[in-house]
């Protein structure tokens, strides 16, 4: 073999997956298309949001680089559904696309172990249903016993715009094409898939002065290899909000025919959650108007991004509506809105450990799987990238459970559930939401991360300090009082406390009313403390009666996860199973009796089933011949 592993792409989900691989020990070859372009943001120029920036500091306390990646080329920091609780908070970030870009290919470039190929693969080599290598477009075959397919909107890409298409994966760009004909010989379920992206307009033929400023925040770090004090010394710059109107759907209408989207050129499944601007038209005809948001695409650039208005109607027509819209009369449109559809790999084709069922060695990550954003991409990579390292060193694969983050959620959603339209995902998604905070990511995963080996001893070091300097901080809480109403009268306490004379300072946390800075006179060594370990802390003690009765849910259903199945079980032999069962069972092939409890379909019946049968560990066979 020439090496220890291929990965297919220089995406986000392939960057992590490579970088994972490596850092594991094993050798590898990353093979894209263009290395000039490895690391592009398609789409929007941020990272992180609602469930995504949880996504992005949990691939961060798994030993990732996203989070590095933002940190270095962020121009605006925001922190979403602040003004609610702390279980739907995230961190977003504005990034300079072209910042991202270098730091993504430094990073590949500069890690040990990997290298870096521009070409493209038409087909896999595989031996006794054993991936074997790739076979690229100018005839290479290139050998490797695992192979980690990332090929994003690329792998038999085509791109729309009115009446125009052609074979490309981004506009400008050739799709791969080959890879996906071959699946599909070789009996792999691929789909079509379709998503789209806005037009870049000059943002100095923008009139500022009819839209909505957006300033962001106090930059603080998504990775948590940083010091816990330390902010992110870059420039901020605003972000702007306008709408659509009356006109707008107008021109919309009048000229939906000539969209590919409705005119039936495009055949795949576009994003439920993100329409096109067409679509939220004509979905939605009683609205009158919908916010756009203005993103810079970078500090060295004067395209602007048209957040909200994707679209594939004609370039006359999308000129048209975008002069439409209030403070963009005189806009320049530099690059066309288009809609790019793609194939995809059925995820129920894959196990938990985004390892194809069909093809042992072949692991699959990123929009391949039908997902949807940089930051799912990224997850299912850096997961990818340790189950086939970990595949060659003979252990057993890393699955993350639904408790544990919102990598597991993504991955069970994908491989338990399916898709037949880009995934996104939502904290809506996640049962156990509140243990998922953002904030707590490197407390759930980093101790994983270093028995794999992925987290160096500085970061570990740093690790341990911080869990505990918590300790710390709750012990001093739960051992002061809040003195009685006559002192606090004399010390000038706050208001707030005259209710709490006598009450630990951690009691009195839990009183909505009462802050961490009120608590201060009564234990000032808090104060040496960083802020974000505070309010990590107070999250906790607010929030304890929810996280107890959240784990409380997790240890039951861990008693249905630590059932174990195996996936070679013939459903179809087992007497009493119902037929959608078997059908449904036959199909996922769960490794555990809580991932078949999750199977819609299944009925609770055939899961007390299938817990008999694997508490005796009796083959299916011999037990339909018992029975028989």
């Amino acid at each position: 073999m020439d090496y220890d592993g291929i990965i297919i792409g220089g995406g986000h989900a392939g960057i992590e997956a490579a970088l994972a691989f490596t850092r594991l020990g094993c050798t590898a070859l990353l093979i894209t298309q263009n290395p000039d372009r490895i690391g592009t943001l398609s789409c929007n120029p941020a990272v992180g949001g609602l469930s995504k920036g949880n996504l992005v500091r949990e691939v961060d306390a798994l030993g990732g680089e996203m989070g590095k990646l933002i940190d270095s080329s962020c121009i605006q920091y925001r922190i979403l559904n602040r003004s609610r609780g702390p279980a739907v908070q995230a961190p977003r970030a504005q990034a300079d696309k072209w910042s991202y870009q270098a730091a993504a290919r430094r990073a590949l470039e500069t890690q040990s172990r990997l290298s870096i190929l521009m070409d493209t693969v038409v087909d896999l080599a595989a031996a006794q249903d054993r991936v074997q290598g790739v076979i690229t477009q100018r005839g290479h075959c290139i050998g490797a016993p695992v192979v980690i397919l990332t090929t994003g909107t690329f792998m038999e890409g085509r791109i729309f715009i009115g009446p125009f298409d052609a074979p490309q994966g981004r506009l400008g760009e050739e799709a791969a094409q080959g890879l996906g004909r071959n699946l599909r010989r070789r009996g792999f379920p691929l789909g079509r898939l379709k998503t789209g992206t806005p037009a870049r307009i000059a943002g100095n033929s923008i009139d500022y002065s009819r839209l909505e400023r957006q300033e962001g925040e106090e930059a603080a770090p998504f990775s948590f290899d940083v010091d816990p004090d330390l902010r992110i010394d870059r420039p901020s710059v605003p972000c702007w909000i306008t709408y659509t109107t009356a006109e707008t759907h107008r021109i919309i209408r009048e000229n939906i025919h000539r969209s590919p989207l409705y005119g039936g050129k495009i055949q795949g499944v576009g994003p439920r959650y993100c329409p096109s601007i067409e679509d939220k038209v004509m979905r939605f005809p009683e609205r009158d108007r919908h916010h756009l948001f203005i993103e810079p695409e970078g500090l060295t650039t004067q395209e602007m991004y048209l957040n909200g208005a994707s679209s594939s109607l004609p370039e006359e027509v999308q000129r048209d509506f975008i002069h439409s819209i209030p403070g963009l009369e005189e806009a320049r449109i530099v690059r066309p809105a288009y809609a790019v559809e793609y194939d995809y790999l059925n995820p129920l084709d894959l196990f938990p450990s985004l390892e194809s069922k069909r093809l042992s060695g072949l692991f699959v990550a990123g929009q391949t799987n039908g997902s949807s954003g940089y930051e799912e991409a990224a997850a299912q990579g850096i997961m990818a990238g340790i189950n086939g390292a970990l595949q060659l060193k003979g252990e057993a694969p890393l699955v993350l459970g639904r408790s544990e983050a919102y990598i597991g959620v993504l991955i069970d959603d994908l491989t338990t559930l399916g898709t037949d339209e880009p995934y996104r995902m939502f904290t809506s998604r996640a049962e156990y939401r509140l243990v998922l905070r953002h904030d707590t990511a490197d407390a759930r995963l980093s101790p994983q991360a270093r028995e794999l080996g992925l987290m160096g001893d500085r970061c570990w070091e740093r690790f341990l300090r911080k869990t505990q300097a918590l300790d710390a901080i709750r012990e001093l809480l739960r051992s002061r009082t809040v003195p009685g109403q006559g002192e606090q009268q004399r010390s000038g306490a706050a208001l707030s406390l005259r209710p709490h004379g006598g009450d630990t300072l951690e009691r009195a946390l839990t009183d909505n009313a009462v802050g961490l800075e009120e608590l201060l006179p009564f234990a000032p060594e808090l104060a040496a403390y960083p802020a974000q370990w505070l309010e990590r802390v107070r999250l906790d003690i607010k929030y304890a009666g929810y996280l107890e009765k959240e784990a409380r849910s997790v240890a039951r259903n861990a008693k249905m996860e630590a059932i174990k199945l195996d996936a070679r079980i013939d459903y179809r032999a087992i007497t009493g199973l119902s037929a959608e069962s078997q059908e449904k069972l036959s199909l996922v092939r769960p490794l555990t009796v809580g991932q078949a409890a999750r199977i819609p379909g299944v009925r609770q019946g055939d899961i007390a089933l299938l817990m008999v049968l694997a508490r005796t560990k009796q083959a299916p066979e011999e037990r339909t011949h018992e029975e028989g």
